[in-house]
């Protein structure tokens, strides 16, 4: 280990490898590249790492990047990361293979959660290896920002108010601590010091110092800058929606030279920015969570120039000759040749007895990832047997005593990938229950209890907390009248819109609705494939239509 340094030290890349030579390249070349920011602590075993870990750990410090040989005699790389992941679970991995490991190394991605695997030799490391460990990094970076906390917000952890907070901070990748007041002896000597009530609650402090006493997520947005006004009158194509398809068309968009304005009513990413781990997207063979993927995706529309609003929602839409005009719901208008509708679908509320009293106060839906680390040595159900459901059972199994999923249907091969069905096999606190429904919640402050009916008939159990995920609708009530749509509220495209009654001589492009002008990309579009891939690969389209239709 290194000699102590003053405070704040750097955080720490660990590499471990039993060949003296291998060991100084490894060293030698993270050095050159990241020395700067990161501090490169080196062992020569697996047994030696783990024990630099623990003192790293003891002493307070961050370890951001673990990279191990996987040939080690005694301890092999990946045994040696599995026990890594124990004492630094939030550290990226790699492993450092030979060609002939690599069906190893595959197989470590699912054992250990492997983020990276790196054949050797990396010659040059200018394209084999800084561009990985970058990219890892700036994703640990950024997790770390959300953990170190900027905004502190002190609430009741069942309030339905605290938790639309929390989970519009986290889905905005917005630092932030929670305090929760009935369990943070700092929550409440903060309360003190501000002179909040508890019945003013939730609270947001602020770094700058304000104190915001029960906020809206609008008013939030506003004093932290995540939300804003559009900088121009005028846009050559106008995004409802941030999801994937959104997204790609915003990057793919502003790419191409079009002036580009996305408006997301929530957060970056959509409903898939709350999956906790998509593994089926094409060149993720580790996968990577669906807040990684929005906050790429933003980030790389908002380098090539497009503008991105949020905490906004398009209401309505009206044509004015070459025009199409969008009324915010912040009140202010967007002024587009060609508008791309986006807007994606919401899940579908429980109708059961007691889940609208309890929503919010125990039962959520979607995955709502900032309850996970409240649910530790809990019991949690998912209702539902789509992938979201399955990806939502895996991630609160890492965190609550049990997960129980219902299941209406008689398998879950019906509705779910294949790789999420055996994951979910594999892990022993998940519990699948088929042909199962969940038909009253109880409770008294927040949910405590679900009354099941399954083959055996109908019984009451203890539950803490609820994530239901039961199909979905589309999101486009805003566009009654002015734009066709079928019985189930999705829009029309393609032939489907000539059909509905197309008013130009010409066909209607793949993705243009039944008004010139006005596209449709992912979910909310009629007949379209629900995958993030199937999404992505409609926005960019779109965007290549939209050229076509501004040429004529």
């Amino acid at each position: 280990m290194e000699a102590s340094e003053p405070r704040r030290r750097r955080a720490a890349i660990v590499c471990v490898d039993d060949e003296p030579a291998v060991l100084a390249a490894v060293a030698r070349d993270l050095r050159r590249q990241f020395g700067e920011r990161y501090r490169i602590v080196r062992a020569t075993s697996g047994p030696e790492a783990l024990g630099a870990l623990k003192e790293l750990v003891a002493r307070g410090e961050q370890v951001a990047l673990l990279v191990a040989d996987q040939r080690m005699p005694g301890m092999a790389g990946t045994e040696y990361l599995v026990e890594a992941r124990k004492l630094v679970p939030d550290a990226k991995r790699v492993l450092l293979t030979a060609y002939a490991d690599t069906e190893a190394a595959i197989q470590a991605i699912n054992e250990v959660d492997l983020d990276y695997y790196l054949l050797k030799p990396w010659d040059p490391p200018e394209e084999q290896l800084y561009p990985v460990v970058e990219d890892l990094l700036t994703t640990w970076e950024a997790g770390a920002a959300l953990e170190s906390g900027g905004v502190r917000v002190i609430g009741h952890r069942f309030s339905r108010d605290s938790h639309d907070l929390r989970d519009f901070l986290a889905r905005n990748r917005v630092p932030m601590r929670w305090l929760d007041v009935e369990r943070d002896s700092e929550a409440r000597e903060l309360l003190a010091v501000a002179a909040v009530e508890d019945g003013r609650l939730p609270v947001a402090l602020l770094e700058d110092g304000t104190v915001l006493e029960r906020p809206t997520v609008l008013e939030l947005a506003e004093r932290l800058g995540v939300s804003a006004a559009p900088a121009s009158d005028h846009y050559d194509l106008a995004i409802v929606g941030g999801g994937p398809a959104g997204l790609a068309a915003a990057v793919y968009g502003a790419s191409e030279g079009l002036r580009t304005v996305m408006v997301e009513r929530e957060a970056p990413g959509g409903q898939a920015g709350t999956s906790s781990r998509i593994e089926n997207y094409l060149g993720f063979p580790t996968g990577l969570s669906g807040s990684d993927l929005a906050r790429r995706a933003t980030d790389q529309a908002r380098r090539l120039g497009a503008e991105l609003l949020t905490v906004q929602d398009a209401v309505s839409l009206r044509v004015e000759g070459a025009g199409r005009i969008l009324q915010l719901s912040g009140g202010g208008t967007l002024s587009a040749n060609c508008v791309l509708v986006a807007s994606g679908v919401s899940y579908n509320h429980l109708t059961a007895e007691g889940f609208d009293t309890f929503t919010g106060k125990g039962i959520y839906y979607g995955a709502a990832l900032s309850e996970a680390r409240s649910c530790s040595e809990q019991h949690v159900v998912i209702i539902g047997g789509a992938n979201s459901a399955g990806q939502a059972a895996v991630h609160f199994s890492g965190y609550a005593r049990q997960v129980t999923m219902l299941v209406r249907g008689d398998s879950l091969a019906k509705s779910m990938s294949h790789y999420l069905i055996e994951q979910i096999a594999a892990i022993p606190n998940i519990d699948v229950r088929t042909g199962a429904q969940a038909i009253a919640a109880g409770g008294d402050d927040h949910l405590r209890t679900l009354r099941i009916r399954d083959a055996d008939g109908e019984h009451e159990e203890d539950v803490d907390a609820t994530f239901v995920f039961i199909g979905a609708a589309p999101r486009t009530d805003w566009l009654d009248g002015v734009v066709g749509r079928d019985e189930r509220g999705f829009i029309l495209a393609g032939a489907d819109a000539k059909a509905a009654g197309f008013p130009l001589k010409r066909d209607p492009y793949t993705l243009e609705t039944t008004v010139p002008g006005v596209f449709v990309a992912g979910d909310v579009r009629a007949r379209s494939i629900k995958r993030v891939a199937s999404a992505v690969g409609e926005g960019s389209m779109a965007v290549s239509l939209i050229h076509e239709y501004l040429a004529e």
